[in-house]
């Protein structure tokens, strides 16, 4: 991910993944439901590292910084994942 827009994107594809809602999800984070909608969609230049975290938690993921170019994209790791799984 290099985009607050991709990162957003990853959250709420996780939270939808674990199957919450985003109102819950804002709640146990202590964060507004509505910044974590415009997070979501990209529009949160707001939402600050410890909100970040906060939601990372609630949603057992966290972040890694990796060098430009070794993490892949969201299809190639789901491609990864499935051969990985047979």
């Amino acid at each position: 991910m290099q985009t607050l827009q991709e990162l957003g994107q990853a959250v709420a594809t996780r939270r939808k993944l674990l199957g919450l809602k985003q109102g819950d999800v804002a709640a146990q984070a202590g964060v507004t439901a509505e910044s974590l909608s415009r997070f979501e969609r990209g529009r949160g230049a707001e939402f600050g590292a410890r909100k970040l975290l906060a939601v990372l938690a609630v949603l057992g993921a966290e972040l890694e910084v990796v060098s430009q170019g070794e993490a892949g994209n969201l299809d190639e790791l789901r491609r990864e994942r499935a051969q990985g799984s047979r």
